[in-house]
């Protein structure tokens, strides 16, 4: 998957428009949630996702999905990390 085909993704699944989101060497953040869906196309670097105690880790090219409320630790790499973030409002029940 390319940059492009990661936007036109975002689009066709109802994700708002892609942010640039830089983190540096360094940065982590504990465990927490996010109200919505999120999901990511990392340009540069590197970061690892915790969910459920099973850490994975995404460079250049790669793409995570976290679903609304998953509880997940995020630590950039030792460059620091580079990627293009999409977010969608959780359906409501």
């Amino acid at each position: 998957m390319d940059q492009q085909e990661f936007e036109s993704g975002l689009q066709r699944d109802g994700f708002a428009a892609a942010v640039r989101v830089e983190r540096a060497v360094g940065y982590s953040l504990a465990e927490h949630q996010h109200p919505f869906d999120a999901r990511a196309f990392i340009l540069e670097g590197e970061i690892t996702l915790t969910v459920a105690g099973v850490a994975t880790t995404y460079r250049p090219g790669d793409v995570f999905r976290l679903a609304a409320g998953t509880e997940h630790l995020e630590s950039a790499g030792p460059a620091g990390v580079v990627y293009l973030s999409g977010r969608r409002e959780a359906a409501s029940s």
